[in-house]
């Protein structure tokens, strides 16, 4: 810049208060000034306010009296929410700081805490001496398919913006709305509490199956199913009881008890590998006694032979010995072989039993069915299996994917932990559970491996006799790790239910939103022991695990419904950092759930869709009265009547929002639409998939020019497909240009599927004397911003990219006042489009002196990784200074223009010296005259720039130059008025008449301050905007509100700011936000 516009600080800077900032809440944010205010009134209100507006953003002080400036929005960055508040509770006590976690403490380890449970330890050796090493592979591989896509598209939600603490209730209900939300959100409740309830009856299980069998309270429950049953039914709730206990009084030592259980888990796991390479020989301490293929319980090795006096007192009670007893011999068989032994061929296929049936070598009907109908101590399969029932056995294996996204309040980084720590921690366990598939086959003997309980060998665990150093090591360590997940499960599920309530989206469960003096959710607390209970009550693992499995599945499949949902609507608001998410994964996740659903237990799938249905039927039509912007709201944007009724219930949630394109395009006399690239660049912001309506207006009498309207509208239909925008297209026949365009905008449309956003020519004939498009303009800007809708004026739209090309470079937005985050939005949709992809996103803000710009550079980074949009940021500090000589005469210049134009008015004598001048600068030659504003914007740019004429220059007088049409009649008149084949007032050489008349209206005129103010910032401007972008490929920035008072002088005067404020800019797109947020960092 110029050393002689390096001017100082003028006057003392004074600090603004934004009482009525409304930036963050999404809410309306009232830039419509009172309309009862006279002209006097706002004048004088104009005159106060001046010393409180920083010179340098003076145009804007219409806007800063409402909308806040960045300095003071970024400031507040910290608390900016834009979502539905999360209820509070008086009777709880403030929150503790929540801890900064990282990825590995604070998603990785505990998701393997809560994936490796209870199953691993107890039935996985089960489940694939069942189905062999195929088929329990494949087992395994579906369930663990299942997780990881729904990790995928649970990554995808989770990077959506702000995930606050809620886990997966509240990404599902923010995405699918409070009635698929609320209904989930029970299934998972009810799910997390019957896993409870099985790791309870799993850690009774280990401590009197392999433990402490002496502690039976009903006998020996080794030859009597129920009586095991039974002590588990009793243990169990005594075991629950006490750890109800633990979780009322002290969930500190729950959460230093977690860690605990987490190096048991990791110790035990460990010890089983370490077991296996050290028994790759075999094992030649662990035996079993089997009669001919059959598998023998409770007989000591010592007595393991055909002849022996035991055996006989078995089988042959009162001298009549058993027929297979008599046509087999009877072995022992070493039940740990080793990797070396070539044990894992005989464990590939499967065995599946139906209930009753011994379990034995192969399947010879002989050997498996019981003839005789006694059982002796032959070991019989419990229940019959299949391939989906172990499934429905297996899945809760691969549960927990959630504990990660659980704690997203409490994560440094959410969109980064969440992702990278859930997929790391799937990829592990799944890697540990396959890998584990084929060690045990691979390692164990058919038959032990089919033992649930390991009665051949004494009541053993399999997997701990794997284990080195001893089976102690596993029998401890999963009893603690057990112990520790069921905790971890009655402790979540309550806060889980406490969430739902608090929501109120479900009436009746109202009473558990409270909590107590010390912040627990104790009434919650009971609610989930009673369940819990229930689930003991049946137990037994094999029946908890498919019915527990079914609730997973149901949340898992809603997260990938959820995920399908958002991406196949694509609204403007499903901007997720992680990227290797596709819809197609989320409807195979979805398929799978479904599938495995079905499969697994149809009886216990429609229990929990059954559950599912009544509770979403049950919100709708009692409690649903919250509005998350959640997806399928969103599908209602496309569909019918039902859809449009849904609309018109209220405005749409932030997340919903999408410009909804009203285009209101110029016709020639040929009734063609003069700016065609107009079409183009409405297509290219169409990635947020919202409507576009075409609409012309035409000057006349619609009984007279009926015709013309018809094929006006069918010329602008042809342009509409030619230009590949999918909308609708209307002619309106109006008397007066500028009403027309107030009831288009205001009447267009029907409910939800009103335009909320208008695109605009900007009228480049404004400066001719004659016409009044700046006045139609201004009118429609004023229209607009009444309407509460959005306004896009794009200046110099002939240069603007087609559809069909691909440009490269920048895109800059100049940030200067905050009115919806559509400045944000905007560039973020251009770039969804294959002409914008390839350009960056600049995004520049402007700092005063008081501001600190290393701050404010900081937060707005911040502000743009929360809202998912990668731009470089820069800060444009602009001291305040002395107003320029240039600016003085560039206002003088102003405001004699505006004086001649008045003069015309008067009285035709009185107007004869005026008016002798204007028709002096009209006859100058148009080769040599070159308008006196033009003059001084060249001298004032000389030293930094070529002078452009493309901004004053209207860009169709290159194709139209040629036209003989000048003496004809309009009746096509838009929002620039008639079409101007003209060049543009110019004017140079002057005579000396001329020179002495510019200098006594000159001399005669002091330049208002008020219009100095306003000058001096779009100069300063234009210049910082010239300098940094000039060669930017875009130049986005706000519209400056129009003029409060309706005066032709100061409309006159705001359409020359603007001009100032953009010239020597090929291309320019000016944006007013409607008053209402449009953009969120929230999911």
């Amino acid at each position: 810049m110029p050393d002689r516009f390096q001017v100082t600080k003028a006057e003392e800077d004074t600090v603004l208060d934004y009482n009525n900032d409304e930036s963050a809440s999404g809410k309306l944010l009232g830039d419509i000034l009172d309309e009862t205010l006279d002209s006097g009134d706002i004048h004088r209100a104009e005159e106060n306010q001046k010393s409180s507006i920083d010179p340098n953003l003076y145009l804007y002080d219409d806007d800063l009296a409402t909308r806040p400036h960045i300095s003071t929005f970024i400031s507040s960055i910290a608390n900016y929410e834009n979502t539905i508040p999360a209820a509070t509770d008086p009777d709880a006590k403030p929150a503790a700081p929540s801890a900064r976690m990282g990825t590995l403490i604070g998603v990785f380890l505990p998701c393997i805490q809560n994936i490796f449970g209870v199953i691993l330890f107890i039935r996985l050796t089960w489940v694939v001496g069942t189905a062999g090493a195929i088929c329990g592979f494949l087992i395994v591989l579906t369930c663990c398919c299942v997780t990881m896509l729904t990790a995928i598209s649970m990554s995808a939600i989770a990077t959506n913006g702000v995930v606050p603490a809620g886990g997966s209730y509240f990404m599902i209900s923010r995405s699918l709305g409070p009635e698929f939300g609320g209904a989930v959100g029970m299934l998972f409740y009810t799910g997390t509490t019957l896993a409870a309830a099985m790791y309870i009856v799993g850690a009774v299980e280990i401590v009197l199956t392999y433990m402490a069998p002496w502690a039976s309270i009903f006998g020996d429950f080794t030859k009597d199913a129920e009586a095991m049953y039974n002590n588990f039914r009793v243990y169990g709730t005594i075991l629950l009881i006490f750890m109800g206990l633990i979780v009322f009084v002290g969930v500190k030592f729950v959460n230093k008890f977690a860690t605990v259980a987490l190096a048991c888990v990791i110790l035990s796991i460990i010890a089983v590998y370490v077991g296996i390479f050290d028994n790759i020989h075999g094992n030649e301490k662990l035996y079993m006694c089997v009669l001919g293929n059959r598998l023998l319980k409770d007989i000591p090795l010592d007595n393991c032979t055909k002849g022996d006096p035991f055996m006989v007192d078995i089988y042959c009670p009162d001298g009549k010995c058993d027929d297979y007893y008599l046509t087999h011999n009877v072995t022992k068989v070493k039940g740990i072989k080793g990797l070396a032994s070539g044990v894992f061929y005989d464990n590939i296929f499967p065995s599946f039993l139906e209930k009753g049936q011994f379990i034995s070598y192969g399947k010879n009907p002989s050997d498996i069915e019981n003839t005789s109908g006694q059982t002796y101590n032959q070991i019989m399969a419990d229940i019959t299996t299949s391939f989906t029932l172990l499934i429905g056995i297996f899945f809760p294996s691969v549960t927990g994917i959630m504990a990660g996204s659980n704690r997203s309040g409490d994560l440094a980084d959410a969109q980064k932990s969440i992702p990278i720590g859930t997929i790391c921690a799937i990829l592990t366990t799944s890697t540990v559970y396959l890998s584990s598939v084929m060690f045990f086959a691979g390692t164990v003997d058919n038959l032990l491996l089919r033992d649930k309980f390991g009665q051949s060998i004494g009541g053993k665990l399999v997997v701990a006799n794997i284990a080195w150093p001893n089976q102690w090591v596993i029998l401890i360590g999963s009893f603690l790790s057990t112990l520790g997940a069921g905790l971890q499960s009655l402790t979540g599920a309550p806060r889980l239910l406490q969430a739902i309530a608090r929501d109120e989206i479900i009436p009746f469960l109202a009473p558990f939103a409270k909590s107590s003096s010390r912040g627990e959710p104790t009434r919650a607390l009971l609610l989930t022991i009673v369940i819990c209970q229930c689930g003991i009550l049946l137990g037994n693992v094999d029946l908890l695990a498919p019915l527990l499995s079914m609730f997973f599945l149901m949340c898992y499949g809603f997260v990938n419904l959820a995920c399908a949902v958002q991406t196949l609507l694509r609204t403007p608001n499903w901007r997720p950092r992680f990227k290797f998410y596709h819809w197609s994964l989320s409807l195979i996740g979805l398929t799978l759930c479904i599938s495995v659903m079905i499969m697994t237990s149809w009886y216990f799938a429609l229990i929990a869709m059954g559950m599912a249905i009544i509770i979403y039927k049950y919100i709708e039509y009692r409690g649903a009265e919250k509005e998350w912007g959640d997806g399928i709201r969103g599908m209602a944007l496309t569909a019918a009547r039902y859809s449009l009724l849904r609309l018109e219930e209220g405005p749409p949630h932030t997340k919903n929002w999408r410009p909804q394109i009203l285009v209101l395009s110029k016709l020639n006399d040929n009734l063609l639409p003069k700016y065609r690239k107009i079409f183009s660049f409405a297509t290219q912001l169409k990635a947020g998939k919202g409507l576009t309506i075409c609409v012309s207006v035409i000057k006349g009498d619609h009984t007279k020019i009926a015709n013309k309207a018809v094929d006006a509208k069918s010329t602008l239909r042809k342009y509409m497909t030619d230009e590949k925008v999918k909308g609708f297209c209307d002619v309106l026949v109006a008397q007066q240009i500028g009403e027309g365009l107030s009831s288009v905008v205001q009447t267009i449309g029907l409910g939800g599927m009103k335009p909320n956003t208008v695109i605009v020519g900007w009228p480049y004939s404004w400066r001719q004397e004659g016409r009044n498009s700046w006045k139609t303009f201004i009118q429609t800007v004023r229209t607009v911003a009444a309407c509460h809708m959005a306004l896009l004026v794009p200046k110099g739209i002939n240069f603007y990219p087609e559809s069909n090309h691909k440009i490269g470079g920048n895109i800059d937005i100049w940030w200067i006042v905050h009115d919806g985050g559509l400045l944000m939005l905007l560039p973020f949709l251009l770039k969804q489009h294959r002409t914008w992809r390839n350009c960056k996103l600049r995004i520049f803000t402007v700092a005063q002196i008081e501001d600190n710009s290393i701050q404010m550079k900081k937060d707005l980074k911040t502000f743009l990784y929360h809202l998912r949009i990668e731009a470089d940021v820069e800060v444009v500090e602009m001291n305040n200074s002395d107003i320029s000589a240039y600016t003085y005469e560039r206002t003088l210049m102003m405001e004699q223009r505006n004086q001649m134009l008045r003069a015309l008015g008067l009285n035709k004598k009185e107007n004869s010296k005026v008016g002798q001048t204007i028709m002096d600068f009209k006859e100058t030659s148009s080769d040599n005259k070159m308008s006196l504003v033009q003059t001084i914007v060249d001298h004032h740019y000389d030293a930094t720039k070529t002078a452009s004429k493309v901004r004053f220059a209207d860009p169709t007088i290159e194709e139209t130059q040629n036209h003989d049409s000048h003496d004809e009649k309009r009746n096509s008149i838009d929002l620039d008025g008639p079409e101007q084949e003209d060049a543009p007032e110019t004017t140079s050489n002057k005579d000396d008449s001329t020179e002495k008349a510019d200098g006594d209206l000159k001399s005669s005129v002091k330049p208002d301050e008020f219009n100095v103010r306003r000058m001096h910032t779009a100069i300063k401007l234009n210049e910082v905007i010239v300098e940094k972008s000039q060669d930017a490929q875009l130049v986005i920035m706000n519209l400056p509100g129009p003029p409060r008072e309706v005066r032709a002088e100061r409309e006159s005067n705001y359409m020359e700011f603007l001009e100032v404020l953009t010239e020597g800019l090929e291309k320019v797109l000016m944006v007013r936000g409607g008053g209402r947020e449009v953009i969120t960092i929230y999911s």
